[in-house]
């Protein structure tokens, strides 16, 4: 049984019994000649309702009405090894008893070598048929089908996705259809009402309600969002769906959920509306997502920190090491130095900081005051980009028919350093060839046939010339072994 639970109830039963127990004393010393039945006044404070101003209830039978139409249900299938898992996804078993942690709760999987299917929302954000969801929900794919309330169904083009935030761009072949209205999180309060419409466990159009607990959340597998916190009901199949404030506005896309069950448990996340919208316009117009970096490791700074180094309050992001080369080493930037703000806006927690870095346009110039030595200092940093951490969407269904089965995407300089690998392309789909000799998602493809892998490009190159069989030397847990691939 729940403890919380437990003395929820226990507490409920001494109530109970201290009011029945008056109730028992009072007949235990009355006459034992029939006497009126003992009359218990309760409190007019009891008897009266409690009245709390701006206290009811919102009415949001409108906004399910105005915006249903626009929620859509997609379904994916494809083919997954056994245990393998999508980009960025927990580690984690279905039936697995393990402590408190995020899951991204898209498509319910199968297990072994056999389809795999599953079931997740979208909304439409233009007339077109252009459509966002989660990266999860497509991830890896084969075929996307986008079901409407009025029943008509379409093969999606995956336009983009994201791994990084977690959100993917679809395109159907269609025109006139409902969009929804983009609002905005920025200007949404802690407290307020909010709405979520999706597929829960594939019961379409399914509504649920509650507030913004938090924002501004920093989660394991979220290192470039910013994510709204609140305790709206969101179940398996609610992945991509919107969350509407109470103008009928999406301010976010509902992503992952906190759970030791696999099933709600009053923590559920979003991905803020502006972060979504930003992939959106990249895919749209680029086909990826370009992100700025700084070329920094930082740490939250707490209490004892800011007395160390003399601050007047834990704020700040604590920079623990600078990226040699990186655009925050030309700057000047050197470990123990805390990042105050950045272009004018505060940094309370050190999680904001990426999220600001991300969105910024590499090239841009990033005003920084930073604590050093006691006293505050300015530093100009010409923002750098990541290299491209995503599949452009255009090159996963290429990736998955062509002969060797793999979608890749090049090593980070955070990978690169982990892994002490230097060169290679990290894994992140597989099927056929690849998948029939054991390649796993989260290999790094060192070399083939001997030669060292230094991009996508170049793999693609070597397997379109390649002969029938090849040797694949991958980097699998710090371990390196050779995997004889049969490309037919």
């Amino acid at each position: 049984m729940n403890p919380n639970k437990l003395k929820l109830t226990a507490g409920a039963a001494a109530v109970v019994a201290a009011l029945t127990g008056a109730y028992t004393i009072g007949h235990a010393n009355a006459p034992a000649s029939p006497a009126p039945a003992a009359q218990v006044t309760l409190p007019a404070a009891i008897n009266q309702p409690v009245a709390v101003a701006g206290a009811a209830l919102p009415d949001m039978s409108g906004i399910v009405a105005r915006n249903s139409a626009s929620v859509v249900n997609i379904s994916v299938s494809g083919t997954r090894k056994a245990g393998a898992r999508g980009p960025g996804s927990p580690q984690f078993d279905e039936d697995d008893s393990i402590p408190d942690f995020l899951r991204r709760y898209g498509a319910p999987h199968n297990r072994g070598d056999a389809p795999a299917r599953g079931l997740g929302s979208g909304f439409i954000v233009s007339p077109d048929g252009t459509i966002l969801t989660n990266a999860h929900v497509v991830d890896g794919a084969e075929e996307v089908i986008v079901k409407l309330t009025d029943k008509r169904e379409f093969k999606a083009k995956v336009l983009g996705l994201d791994t990084a935030s977690d959100v993917a761009v679809l395109k159907i072949d269609a025109s006139d259809l409902p969009a929804v209205r983009i609002g905005s999180a920025s200007n949404t309060r802690v407290g307020e009402w909010v709405l979520a419409i999706g597929s829960p466990f594939g019961f379409e159009s399914s509504a649920s309600a509650g507030i913004v607990s938090a924002f501004s959340r920093s989660l394991p597998d979220g290192s470039y969002v910013p994510f709204i916190q609140t305790d709206v009901a969101v179940n398996p199949g609610n992945s991509g769906g919107p969350l509407f404030n109470m103008a009928g506005e999406v301010i976010g896309i509902n992503s992952q959920i906190y759970s030791r069950s696999g099933g709600y448990q009053g923590l559920s996340f979003a991905i803020p509306i502006e972060v979504a919208m930003n992939v959106e316009r990249q895919i749209v117009t680029h086909g990826k997502v370009q992100r700025g970096r700084l070329g920094v490791a930082i740490q939250e700074v707490n209490q004892s920190l800011a007395d160390s180094f003399g601050l007047k309050k834990p704020a700040g992001a604590l920079v623990g090491s600078v990226e040699k080369g990186s655009p925050a080493a030309k700057a000047g930037l050197e470990p123990g130095d805390v990042i105050l703000s950045i272009n004018g806006k505060e940094i309370a927690s050190s999680n904001e900081l990426p999220a600001i870095v991300s969105s910024m346009k590499p090239g841009e110039q990033a005003k920084l005051q930073v604590w050093r030595k006691g006293e505050t200092r300015p530093f100009d940093v010409e923002v750098g980009k990541f290299a491209d951490e995503q599949v452009a969407s255009n090159d996963t269904p290429e990736a998955g028919k062509g002969r060797l089965g793999v979608a890749v995407r090049p090593l980070t300089p955070e990978e690169q350093r982990r892994s002490d690998v230097g060169n290679g392309v990290v894994v992140q789909n597989v099927t056929g060839a690849a998948a029939r000799a054991g390649i796993k998602p989260g290999d790094i493809v060192v070399a083939v046939n001997g030669e060292a892998i230094s991009s996508t490009e170049q793999l693609r190159e070597l397997i379109n010339k390649a002969g029938k069989r090849i040797a694949v030397l991958v980097d699998r847990g710090n371990a390196r072994i050779f995997i004889p691939v049969e490309l037919g």
